[in-house]
C-alpha cells in the first residue's frame, strides 16, 4: 500500500511581496534628543550627563532647556528651583519692596500720633465698670511728652468717671488703671518737648486730671465704700 505524499500548504501570495521602507525610521533615528544631547536610537551608546555645568542650563539656580525666563508682562521672573522664599536658600526673591514680608520689620520709632522722635513706647488704659459689665480700653505707644499727658489726662478723667460702679472695678481693676496711669504720665513728663513731623501737630494737654469737673464722680463710690469698710469694722469689734 502506498502512502500518499504529505499536503504542501498554500503559498501565501503576500509572502514574496518586498515590504515597503519606513519613512519615518531614518527620521527617528538621527533625530538628536534634548535631554541627552545624543542622536536617540543609537544603540551602545550612553547618554551624556546631565547638562549641570556652570552657568549652563541645569544648574541650580539657572532655567532648564525651554524654561520660560520671562513669563509675560506686568509679572516678575520666577526663580528656577524650588518654591519662591523670602530671603536666602534657593529660589530666593529679589530684595525689592514688593516682596517684603508683613511683620518682618519694627514699626519706625516716633510718636504714633505726631511723628515726634522723642517718645516713650508706653500704654494708656482706662477702665469703665458698671455692676458686672466691664471694658477696658487701651492705647499703645509710643507716644511723646505731649500727646502722652494729654491721653493719660482724658483716659484717667474716663476712668474715675465710670470706673467705680462694679464690685470687681470698684475694688481691683480702677485702682490698677489708676496706678498704670500715673506710672504712664511720670515716663512721659521725663521725655523733651515733642519735634512733630510735618504737616503733623501734637494733641493739646488741657487741663490736668484735678481741674475737671468729671474726676470728682469718683467722690460718690469712694464715700459709699468708705462707709461699708466702717460698718464692717464696727461690727467685728462690736462698737455698735
Amino acid at each position: 500500500m502506498t502512502t500518499p505524499p504529505p499536503q504542501q500548504p498554500a503559498p501565501n501570495p503576500y509572502s514574496g511581496a518586498p515590504v515597503p521602507p519606513n519613512p519615518y525610521a531614518g527620521a527617528a533615528a538621527q533625530q538628536p534628543n534634548p535631554y541627552t544631547q545624543q542622536p536617540a536610537g543609537q544603540p551602545g551608546q550612553p547618554p551624556a550627563a546631565h547638562p549641570g555645568q556652570p552657568g549652563q542650563p541645569g544648574q541650580p539656580g539657572q532655567p532648564p532647556v525651554g524654561y520660560p525666563t520671562n513669563p509675560g508682562a506686568g509679572y516678575p521672573p520666577q526663580p528656577a528651583t524650588g518654591f519662591p522664599t523670602q530671603q536666602g536658600g534657593p529660589g530666593a526673591l529679589p530684595h525689592d519692596p514688593a516682596y517684603a514680608p508683613p511683620y518682618g520689620h519694627a514699626p519706625a520709632p516716633g510718636c504714633r500720633n505726631c511723628g515726634a522722635p522723642e517718645a516713650a513706647n508706653f500704654a494708656v488704659r482706662a477702665h469703665v465698670g458698671v455692676l458686672i459689665l466691664m471694658r477696658f480700653h487701651t492705647l499703645n505707644g509710643p507716644f511723646c511728652r505731649q500727646c502722652g499727658r494729654a491721653l493719660v489726662r482724658i483716659m484717667t478723667t474716663k476712668t474715675l468717671c465710670q470706673g467705680w460702679w462694679g464690685p470687681l472695678s470698684l475694688v481691683i481693676f480702677t485702682p490698677f488703671t489708676l496706678l498704670w496711669n500715673l506710672i504712664a504720665s511720670i515716663k512721659f513728663g521725663k521725655l523733651p518737648n515733642p519735634t512733630p513731623a510735618p504737616g503733623r501737630q501734637p494733641l493739646e494737654e488741657g487741663p490736668p486730671v484735678h481741674a475737671r469737673p468729671l474726676a470728682y464722680v469718683a467722690i460718690i463710690p469712694l464715700l459709699w465704700f468708705t462707709w461699708v469698710l466702717v460698718n464692717i469694722y464696727l461690727d467685728a469689734t462690736g462698737r455698735r
